[in-house]
């Protein structure tokens, strides 16, 4: 009998994971959401322009980084403004960095920094939530995920564009990123579902300074199990439960809508056998392989295997990686390092007052950051990744002008500097400006959902791009406008 899909197996035929995509969105197309262009629902292709990134590398420093000691020093203004910390020139003529980061302001030349990001919100939660999520959530005051979230950015890139290779599409390190809470939006798919959210690595919530490995032991084989006799028990599956498809005779459609959840579950365990016998995406988690001068340069703690682990994932075609900078130490207290008010009480172990310039010179903050950033900016340039790999570094605002009696600076999202190098973005750039103090946005502000818009945009999608809902209601991927001229 004529089939419309040839038998699996067979020449010409889908593979299985592509038989089973197809036969759940025949069965389920009102269901489950499409991608459309509000402009043209029918175009062959999502883009809207020419992409110039293929693959993104999202660094969040969780507690609002200090532009005024990093970034957008002003040396100029008055004592209890400026920074304590000298301002340092930089491979980029007429940018200079604080003396805080001097491995990378040697990759000045790589970076494109927007000096007038803004918003009106000062708490961590929501500042935090409109960041990862690219604009403020549908119900003001829910900071945390839920499945009914607009898409987290990796959710939308997966979805939209789908993933490069067998690797995974997503990928979040060290672990989402959590203050004793559920993690916070956009961290996951929402409303596309659980199909399109990230692997996540789950590290254990502590120890940041120490070796413990930052890996994904869900790929490890249990003991006792080697490839080849799970290759066996694979077959034994296999013989018992045949293929798991319609024979050749089947007719479509010919899936009820009970299916769909049998469909989903092959799928993903269809992925995951996938992810631990596939040696590009399995072998790029295993950071054993990387020579130990290499794990030296990036440093031998949490953030710097992320950042390692990033290139590698990158390398092995996963399309976006978010590393996520906090800290836990050994006995798993949290400290909001990028926060650097000052603390007058003991904190996570530390008998007394901290000073906020105490906070930003430990190792858990600057010093870890200048050598795992530079690293991977380095890296990645040198094997060539970096043309079509858009690098993002962003907090959910950034610190005050003035300095306060601990000697650190306090929350401010009226103006804040974010970065961006790589795909396609202009390297040894400045785009927006503070005025005199740094205190407010002077020329060309730019609100946390345009920074999202221009992430997307370089992935060559404009904001009208549309995914749709469970119900089926179009959905703009971003409420922002993209920063074109940076490009």
């Amino acid at each position: 009998m004529l089939s419309l899909i040839p038998a699996v197996g067979q020449p010409g035929s889908l593979s299985r994971r592509e038989w089973l995509r197809r036969s759940a969105y025949a069965s389920f197309a009102a269901a489950t959401p499409v991608v459309s262009h509000a402009v043209d629902a029918v175009a062959d292709s999502p883009l809207s322009h020419p992409a110039t990134a293929k693959q993104c590398i999202y660094i969040f420093l969780c507690g609002g980084p200090s532009q005024p000691d990093l970034w957008d020093l002003k040396p100029e203004a008055p004592a209890g403004v400026r920074s304590v910390f000298d301002a340092i020139d930089t491979t980029a003529p007429g940018i200079r960095f604080g003396s805080l980061i001097p491995q990378v302001a040697r990759h000045a030349d790589k970076l494109a920094l927007i000096r007038s990001l803004t918003h009106d919100n000062n708490d961590h939660n929501f500042a935090i939530a409109r960041s990862l999520l690219g604009q403020l959530p549908e119900r003001p005051g829910e900071v945390h995920a839920s499945r009914d979230d607009h898409p987290g950015l990796g959710g939308l890139l997966h979805k939209v564009l789908g993933p490069l290779n067998e690797s995974p599409a997503w990928v979040v390190l060290p672990r989402p990123f959590t203050t004793y809470s559920p993690p916070y939006k956009g961290q996951s798919a929402g409303f596309l579902g659980p199909a399109w959210d990230p692997i996540t690595l789950n590290k254990e919530a502590k120890g940041s300074l120490t070796e413990a490995p930052v890996q994904l032991d869900s790929i490890r084989l249990p003991e006792g199990v080697d490839g080849t006799r799970l290759a066996q028990r694979m077959r034994l599956a296999r013989s018992v439960g045949g293929d798991g498809f319609p024979g050749p005779d089947a007719k479509l459609p010919g899936i009820s809508s009970a299916s769909a959840p049998i469909l989903r579950m092959e799928s993903a365990y269809s992925d995951a056998v996938d992810l631990i016998t596939t040696s590009a995406a399995r072998l790029a988690f295993d950071l054993d392989r990387e020579p130990d001068r290499i794990r030296d340069r990036y440093g031998r703690n949490e953030y710097g295997q992320s950042f390692l682990l990033a290139r590698r994932l990158i390398e092995a075609g996963v399309r976006t990686v978010n590393i996520f900078w906090t800290f836990f130490d050994t006995k798993g207290c949290q400290f909001n390092l990028w926060d650097n008010h000052g603390v007058a009480n003991d904190v996570c172990g530390i008998d007394g007052q901290i000073t906020g310039v105490q906070q930003l010179t430990h190792q858990y903050c600057t010093p870890s950051f200048d050598r795992s950033f530079s690293a991977m900016l380095e890296d990645l340039h040198e094997r060539g990744l970096l043309d079509e790999t858009l690098v993002a570094v962003a907090g959910e605002f950034g610190r005050t002008p003035k300095i306060n009696a601990y000697n650190g600076r306090d929350h401010w999202a009226h103006c804040y500097t974010q970065l961006l190098a790589g795909g396609g973005v202009r390297g040894g750039q400045v785009y927006g400006a503070s005025d005199r103090q740094g205190a407010y946005v002077k020329d060309n502000p730019v609100t946390p959902d345009d920074f999202a818009a221009t992430i997307l945009h370089a992935f060559g999608l404009s904001p009208e791009t549309a995914v749709h809902t469970p119900t089926g209601r179009p959905t703009r991927i971003t409420t922002g406008t993209p920063v074109t001229a940076i490009f």
